[in-house]
């Protein structure tokens, strides 16, 4: 329990008006997007880097659990103080653009930038940052490190660590440090950086990023292509990439998806046909260049069964061919009353088999299991569907589904999260991932970076 004394120091760190316990406060940051709650004792905003040094120092003295959080739009419980503790909340302060370096073709933020509001600030200049996760308009760019988030421009482009040249970092007993340099070759030392990325906040509080740029593509265009079922889509999807296409997304929606899409949204046009689709976009630096990667993905397509391949002739068109992709989520929710939602990756390759296995998982069950997600980077977005979420039986049933799931693609050669993270919910799941030995060295890295274990403890099983 925080007492009356700590919180008077945190006051005298940060000021008052940035120091919350009231219940409104605590309430508001005790969930996140999986719904679950847990209320923290306090709310503490920073200001700048050395509050952060200031407070993680009292609170490793004090051990007084911290938790990170940006906008808390993540779907593991990752920002979640499943401990109690304190919130150590980025958005309010830390959130400038501090540096667009036009000759290194760099920026440089504060952790509580809003991804989309860089990526404008950016496009205004000609430069372009390419991770685009599904949360862009509201999540925050040290949330999109913190769990290495993709997009649907990944097939083409890549993820957030692709992107991230060097952070500043404050170690749980409020040491500084910056890992990794301006330069674009740097060899010297072990990649702190990369041990950052993806760490969910439990080995150090980002408070500086800075990221590569890349020129803005100057022409886009939109495709979708319609297929008789999911499997002829998804052995499209890796042969037209191993042909030579490269989209800059390459999206999918099966049957049951496809299904729900007309029922929720009327008016919505999707070919009756359809038992699959894959909708993205190419881009390039010509257009000729966008023609020739069309023209190569609608060979490609026909070649493994497509039945139309439908190209968006301007912005309005394009929107309309991905309203589809972009509303399969709420879509879904025909199926049943509780979605459980999880993010796995497969090789390419596998992507046919996966999908024919998990489908095999839900039957078995008596689950639909609506998949949609990136299939040009293999990231699938598995729904099994509960109709009764009172039901502890079908509710018992559903996490066992999912834990066939997640064994099924780890034996794949796949991962239990492509962009969502472990946090609390995928915890549990850790040991079908990772050997004894794999745990047994995270934890020893957590050790070294958070002895005391008060930087947002037990996430991803640590």
């Amino acid at each position: 329990m925080i007492k009356n004394n700590h919180l008077e120091y945190f006051i005298s760190i940060v000021g008052k008006e940035n120091v919350k316990s009231d219940k409104a406060h605590l309430i508001a940051y005790c969930y996140d997007a999986t719904k679950e709650r847990f209320e923290p004792e306090a709310v503490v905003f920073p200001r700048h880097e050395q509050d952060v040094s200031d407070v993680l120092k009292y609170c490793n003295e004090n051990k007084i659990v911290i938790v990170p959080r940006g906008a808390g739009s993540g779907f593991t419980g990752g920002a979640l103080p499943s401990e109690g503790g304190i919130i150590l909340s980025l958005e309010r302060h830390m959130n400038k653009l501090l540096e667009i370096d036009m000759e290194n073709m760099l920026g440089v933020v504060q952790p509580g930038l809003i991804n989309m509001e860089f990526q404008k600030a950016v496009e205004e200049v000609g430069l372009f940052y390419p991770p685009d996760p599904a949360s862009e308009h509201y999540s925050t760019l040290g949330g999109n490190v913190s769990e290495n988030a993709g997009g649907m421009r990944a097939a083409k482009y890549g993820i957030t660590k692709d992107y991230v040249v060097a952070l500043r970092a404050v170690l749980p007993n409020g040491e500084i440090i910056r890992a990794g340099k301006k330069t674009i070759k740097d060899v010297a030392g072990y990649n702190t950086a990369g041990i950052l990325i993806a760490s969910e906040g439990t080995l150090a509080i980002i408070t500086e990023i800075t990221l590569k740029l890349i020129p803005k593509p100057k022409f886009k265009q939109t495709y979708m292509g319609v297929f008789p079922d999911v499997n002829k889509a998804m052995n499209a999807v890796f042969k037209s990439l191993a042909s030579g296409a490269n989209p800059v997304a390459m999206e999918f929606l099966d049957a049951l998806v496809i299904k729900a899409l007309r029922q929720k949204f009327p008016q919505v046009s999707l070919p009756e046909n359809a038992g699959g689709i894959l909708v993205g976009d190419v881009d390039g630096s010509s257009q000729a260049e966008v023609e020739e990667q069309l023209k190569t993905l609608e060979n490609s397509f026909a070649q493994y069964g497509s039945t139309e391949f439908i190209i968006a002739k301007d912005d309005e068109e394009a929107a309309k061919l991905w309203f589809a992709r972009r509303n399969a989520s709420p879509a879904t929710a025909i199926y049943g009353t509780k979605k459980l939602n999880e993010d796995i990756s497969v090789p390419r390759s596998k992507l046919p088999v996966a999908l024919d296995e998990i489908y095999k998982i839900g039957d078995k069950y008596g689950f639909n299991v609506p998949c949609f997600g990136h299939a040009g980077d293999g990231n699938i977005h598995v729904n099994v569907m509960v109709k009764d979420k009172t039901n502890e039986k079908e509710m018992h049933d559903g996490h066992k589904a999912i834990e066939e799931i997640f064994q099924l693609v780890v034996d794949m050669g796949g991962t239990l999260s492509g962009e969502h993270g472990i946090g609390l919910s995928k915890a549990p799941f850790m040991n079908i991932a990772f050997s004894q030995a794999e745990l047994e060295l995270f934890k020893s890295i957590k050790k070294a970076f958070d002895p005391n274990n008060i930087l947002n403890p037990h996430k991803m099983g640590l």
